[in-house]
């Protein structure tokens, strides 16, 4: 009897197939071995993992991953194992991307570890055996930062990393289990070296030695972004903003969608202080940055709408409609756009766009009162007075819009 739903099921089967055939021990160990690569992995196969969600699986689908669990992992994991399929999913997609969720540096990582471009490594053994207490790297106060001094060893993709999540003791001594912090060491630092390893499977493990590695403060893996939220409860917004500003400077090479959430932050702290200028111009830095994100594109083009600026109600509706529907959560910003359409004699565009909500958001009542104001400006009063009995059926007795559906509906008494 499977202890599997329905859902594993489809993922352990999608793996088997995917990393039966791409992964066979031909395609990946013996041809990465027999070439000499450095890496021992194939870096088209990682994104072809990445296009498959199998990156993603234990990352928050709050930041585009799967948001499920060890179970799901094992899955993938034994899969890899059963072709001996050489790979960074272990070291990148579940230990690193658990390591940094809920950090800055996740938000920063996540988009290339979807994706399958991002490889993270584990640096916590400096000895035969794991021993996590026995960490004696140092991290050392400088500044505003850190010097780390010491080496690691075993460190699994180590060479190939572009970041790699290294335990360093900020206090107490080797064998204590406190004063062990958690650093985002990324490629190329100055001071690391790294020697590459081929292991009796052909994978790589690297030995990092850290020779007056310096970091800034933000290279500890913790919660700047956590704090800033915290800020922004306490009624703080101007020091959150300077949080969410100092991680845009530190991380220049962040990926386009991390930058953008970011930017979509500090408007939201511009927000706080009812500096509606400060937030657009942060939304309009963050709809360019990462033009996907619906969202962002959503909150810039409604608060575009509510401006008293005519040229800058023109672009919130350009941006509004120019989006796809389909993949708008909320239809709300849209009831400006309708009402401009209809107080613009335009009735016939705000019933094509209010279809189109329909269809998207069909148990929304409160586009029945909409449509039906719009049928009644084009004159559509059977249509209107149909659409108008729908909402007052089905609005609840808080809805701002009752009395005026009722007042209209008394009018229209007489209309068949």
């Amino acid at each position: 009897m499977s202890l599997l739903n329905d859902d594993q099921k489809m993922l352990q089967e999608t793996a088997a197939s995917f990393l039966g055939e791409e992964g066979s021990i031909a395609r990946q160990l013996r041809h990465w071995r027999d070439i000499g690569c450095k890496d021992g992995f194939g870096h088209g196969l990682w994104k072809q993992f990445g296009e498959l969600g199998l990156t993603g699986i234990c990352i928050p689908e709050s930041h585009g991953g799967l948001g499920l669990g060890a179970t799901e992992a094992a899955l993938v994991l034994e899969e890899i194992g059963r072709n001996l399929t050489p790979s960074p999913f272990l070291t990148t997609a579940v230990a690193g991307a658990r390591a940094i969720e809920g950090t800055a540096h996740g938000d920063c990582w996540f988009p290339g570890i979807l994706s399958g471009e991002a490889v993270l490594a584990l640096a916590v053994d400096e000895g035969p055996r794991h021993a996590p207490e026995r960490t004696a790297l140092q991290a050392k106060r400088q500044g505003n930062g850190f010097v780390l001094n010491g080496a690691k060893q075993f460190v699994m993709q180590g060479a190939s990393a572009d970041m790699i999540v290294t335990a360093a003791r900020t206090g107490g001594s080797p064998g204590e289990r406190e004063g062990i912090t958690l650093f985002a060491v990324t490629k190329g630092a100055a001071g690391l070296a790294i020697e590459n390893e081929s292991l009796v499977d052909s994978s790589k493990a690297a030995r990092l030695t850290f020779d007056g590695v310096e970091l800034d403060a933000d290279a500890v893996i913790g919660g700047e972004i956590q704090k800033a939220a915290e800020l922004m409860k306490a009624n703080k917004p101007a020091e959150a903003r300077k949080i969410y500003e100092d991680i845009l400077a530190k991380y220049p090479q962040a990926q386009p969608p991390f930058r953008a959430q970011v930017y979509g932050a500090v408007a939201q702290t511009y927000v706080a202080e009812n500096n509606a200028v400060g937030a657009a111009e942060q939304l309009k830095k963050a709809t360019e940055a990462d033009p996907s994100n619906t969202d962002l594109q959503l909150v810039y083009g409604e608060m575009l709408m509510q401006s008293n600026d005519a040229a800058q109600k023109a672009q919130g509706e350009k941006i509004l409609l120019g989006m796809d529907i389909s993949k708008v959560k909320d239809p709300f910003p849209y009831m400006n756009v309708v009402i401009g359409q209809i107080n613009a004699q335009k009735p016939e565009d705000a019933l094509t766009l209010l279809n189109k909500l329909m269809t998207q958001f069909p148990t929304e009542t409160s586009l029945y009162y909409y449509r039906g104001r719009a049928n009644l400006a084009a004159k559509k009063l059977p249509e209107a007075k149909a659409d108008l009995e729908k909402f007052v059926a089905g609005a609840p007795p808080s809805a701002r819009e009752l009395p005026d559906a009722k007042k209209i509906l008394e009018q229209m008494k007489d209309v068949k």
